[in-house]
């Protein structure tokens, strides 16, 4: 039989599958679906791993960059997604992935779950250059989707330039250079009128 460390991880490591069944409201390049929680923590692994020499600060800590990427929406298991510009659902946000946190990050053993604790809470301060770019990345994926769908998600819920701005303005403090790509997508969006002016 396994010993008690192992099956902590696999029991975390099953409950983590459950990220697949939360979905999002940016839906993918297609606009064919709504991608799921698990699809977007990879795509953000994988922007991290491509377009690392964009970060703000050199010599990041690519590795804990990609960690925090595939973990950071993990509390959505039990918390949900919530959407970004609903004010309301936001009300109670912090309560709610909080107590996520706690029972999520408690089936690891210790050591573990303090590692993983620590880098969701990072990831959510943006406050080291990791989570900075790490959260940038976060922020400019679901503007690309948005874009390659026609507008998508900003569409459906009558999102205006100013507050896609508002929302994504601190890529500028991860990844400054890709805070003026975003910021050229936006304008082009308004043009293209996926997005209100």
């Amino acid at each position: 039989m396994a010993g008690e460390r192992l099956k902590k991880q696999i029991e975390f490591i099953c409950e983590a599958d459950k990220l697949k069944n939360i979905f999002r409201q940016s839906k993918i390049h297609d606009g064919s679906r709504r991608e799921n929680d698990a699809e977007h923590s990879w795509h953000l692994a994988l922007m991290a791993f491509i377009l690392s020499e964009y970060s703000k600060e050199p010599d990041i800590d690519l590795l804990k960059v990609m960690k925090m990427c595939i973990i950071h929406d993990i509390i959505e298991i039990d918390a949900g997604d919530t959407f970004c510009y609903d004010p309301q659902a936001n009300l109670d946000k912090k309560e709610r992935e909080e107590k996520a946190a706690d029972r999520l990050f408690s089936i690891l053993p210790e050591d573990q779950a303090k590692e993983l604790r620590s880098l969701w809470e990072e990831f959510d301060a943006m406050q080291t250059p990791e989570s900075r770019f790490a959260a940038a990345l976060d922020r400019v994926q679901p503007v690309l989707l948005n874009y390659l769908n026609k507008g998508g998600t900003w569409q459906e819920h009558g999102i205006k330039k100013e507050q896609v701005i508002n929302r994504n303005k601190h890529i500028k403090d991860g990844a400054p250079e890709l805070w003026d790509f975003i910021s050229q997508i936006i304008e082009d969006a308004v043009n293209k009128k996926y997005l209100h002016p």
